[in-house]
């Protein structure tokens, strides 16, 4: 079933042209088109489906600097404060709280993890405190165990994932910028070899500017102008269970489970990292590239089912732009959960946590999520075409980062001084010399 997702009304009318296009209304996207907008540009934001459908409503809802790579970790920062930025300015309520985000373990070696990467951390400036045993076991009374350590990262939080993708939709409109949804772009055209317009199911968009925020879609829509972007994509099952488990932390994880408190007052709750693996044309054909990736996580990937190969939406196929494309037969990628993840969720949560057992499940959803090969985004306004610039492959984490991602797309168009260093975000990088490598710190 859909995941929650607030709806919203957009614009009906398909402008002639605009000063730059966005495709793709997830996080990122809406983000690029807001900071573009709030700038002064004529921007045009496309989706297919619905605003924030996808993965952007599937997710936890973390805003976290803790445990990221460290090529993310300065994007993630700035996002914290870009996620006040904008409620404030959109006047609305896109349910980001610092609530400060809770790790408990008693695995000595994943402590010592932890404590390796918040020596590295502080000198960046983010607190985050290990915690004692006993501190550990206090914060994590909920549990009703003794752990043998932990992190409390105080600054992190989480946003509601229901609404923020829209709201945000929002903001772009009161900038003057234009949401339209149910409207695929199928494809680009070019003048000189540079963007000159988009070609939608409902008309043509003259433009010299265009974003390609389209998530699990980028891959194969990159493909139409002869361009490889390395993507693959795992379906993460979760469910939500109804308001009435008390005194539980905002934010948990642990090998176990990990619970989050959702805007209705429910529990999100998640096996991080347990996924099923659906083979797709695109990841048969980009196998080599990720198999550094899978080979490190191959004991939390299960095999999956052939629905993602249905879906299209990593497919190798060219097509016409006059007629139907893959992004117009699947409005809103919708997979089946896995019914087993959820049970094992669902169980485990409730072992870790008492007061969860005395609630009923509400709902469960599945959605994938995009990966480069050493998980890490693309955000570059130079890969092949004078005009078109990449916002995708953010890995699972994109969620917390998207509005730092949005005004980094923006920087990168309006060529500003850029709110960070970007050239670990360059799609250049996949050379074959960077596959499944992580940054050290």
């Amino acid at each position: 079933m859909p995941a929650p997702l607030m709806p919203i009304a957009t614009n009906t009318d398909l402008p002639d042209h605009a000063d730059c296009v966005v495709i793709g209304a997830g996080i990122v996207g809406v983000s690029a088109a807001y900071w573009l907008a709030r700038a002064g540009m004529k921007v045009v934001l496309l989706e297919k489906g619905r605003v924030g459908a996808e993965q952007s409503s599937r997710n936890w809802g973390w805003c976290r600097q803790q445990n990221r790579d460290a090529r993310e970790l300065p994007l993630s920062t700035k996002s914290l404060s870009l996620w006040e930025d904008m409620a404030a300015d959109i006047g609305a309520d896109l349910g980001f709280r610092r609530c400060g985000l809770l790790y408990l373990s008693d695995d000595p070696a994943e402590i010592d993890g932890w404590a390796a990467w918040g020596r590295f951390a502080r000198g960046e400036g983010v607190d985050t405190r290990m915690l004692t045993a006993a501190e550990a076991t206090e914060r994590g009374a909920a549990t009703g165990k003794g752990w043998a350590g932990g992190v409390w990262s105080p600054t992190d939080g989480t946003a509601d994932p229901a609404r923020a993708a829209p709201l945000i939709a929002k903001g772009v409109m009161q900038h003057g910028g234009t949401v339209i949804q149910m409207c695929a772009a199928r494809g680009i055209e070019t003048e000189g070899g540079a963007v000159s317009a988009v070609i939608t199911e409902r008309g043509v968009i003259r433009t010299p500017r265009v974003v390609m925020s389209g998530g699990a879609w980028a891959s194969s829509f990159l493909n139409q102008s002869g361009i490889f972007f390395p993507q693959a994509s795992v379906r993460s099952s979760i469910l939500s269970v109804a308001p009435g488990a008390e005194g539980l932390p905002p934010a948990l994880h642990t090998a176990a489970a990990s619970v989050t408190r959702r805007g209705d007052g429910g529990h999100t709750l998640a096996i991080s990292g347990r996924s099923n693996l659906d083979p797709t044309p695109g990841a048969v054909r980009g196998a080599r590239h990720f198999l550094p990736m899978f080979a490190k996580r191959w004991r939390s990937l299960s095999p999956g089912g052939l629905q993602a190969w249905r879906a299209g939406f990593e497919t190798r196929a060219t097509w016409a732009l006059d007629r139907e494309t893959p992004m117009e037969r699947m409005r809103i990628l919708d997979p089946r959960p896995s019914e087993r993840l959820v049970a094992e969720t669902l169980d485990r949560a409730r072992r870790l946590l008492p007061a969860l057992r005395e609630v009923p499940v509400q709902a469960s959803w599945a959605g994938y999520i995009d990966s480069t090969p050493d998980g890490v985004p693309v955000i570059d306004a130079d890969i092949g075409i004078p005009g078109l610039t990449l916002a995708a492959g953010l890995s699972g984490h994109g969620f917390g980062i998207g509005p730092g991602v949005g005004h980094l797309v923006a920087d990168l168009i309006l060529g500003r001084e850029p709110i960070i260093e970007t050239a670990q975000y360059r799609l250049a990088r996949f050379d074959g010399s960077q596959w499944g490598k992580v940054a050290k710190f």
